[in-house]
């Protein structure tokens, strides 16, 4: 898989731990536990494939090691663009699902109890985002985000959905998740 799938796959899987831009001494408005998640995108107005259906092309070694990467970051991954992930009441207080980094830097725009809204300057890949989730209960939230980057020197327009559901206050063996490291 070359790097511009992986790094979207990235990014997705970051803001779908719930806004992934607030304030770390702000903990979203969900509970802890197990969530499932999935979402759809769009580049340049096109529908785009997701990125985890792409997996199944890869040799099965390289699936597996990608799907253990994942789970070691606490993203399960399934058919379907569907994933479950894990939120510990620890990794919620302590802004793990926090977007800033020495590459990204987020400005919240507004926020109250059930919507926040942000805009995100990033350099590597430079690019620029607004988002917003909605969370309609502390068990579902909603991400909208429209993020333009250059892809092999053309402009890029990426706008994605996700969708989360609460399973349960029980992970089971999924660890709670972690943010990617930056070097991805």
């Amino acid at each position: 898989m070359h790097r511009t799938p992986l790094r979207l796959l990235t990014i997705a899987l970051a803001f779908s731990a719930v806004a992934s831009a607030a304030h770390a001494q702000s903990n979203p408005p969900i509970k802890p536990g197990l969530w499932q998640v999935q979402g759809e995108r769009e580049v340049n107005g096109q529908k785009a494939p997701d990125p985890m259906e792409r997996m199944k092309d890869l040799p099965p070694e390289a699936r597996k090691q990608m799907e253990a990467m994942m789970k070691k970051r606490g993203v399960e991954m399934a058919q379907g663009g569907v994933q479950k992930i894990c939120h510990s009441r620890e990794s919620l207080n302590q802004g793990q699902w926090k977007g800033d980094s020495e590459k990204c830097k987020t400005e919240i725009t507004s926020r109250s109890a059930s919507a926040w809204k942000w805009h995100s300057s990033c350099t590597q890949p430079e690019s620029e985002m607004d988002g917003e989730a909605l969370f309609s209960s502390t068990e579902n939230y909603t991400v909208k985000t429209s993020m333009t980057t250059k892809h092999q020197g053309q402009a890029q327009t990426m706008r994605m959905t996700v969708t989360a559901k609460w399973l349960g206050a029980d992970c089971g063996e999924l660890k709670p998740m972690q943010r990617p490291a930056a070097t991805q």
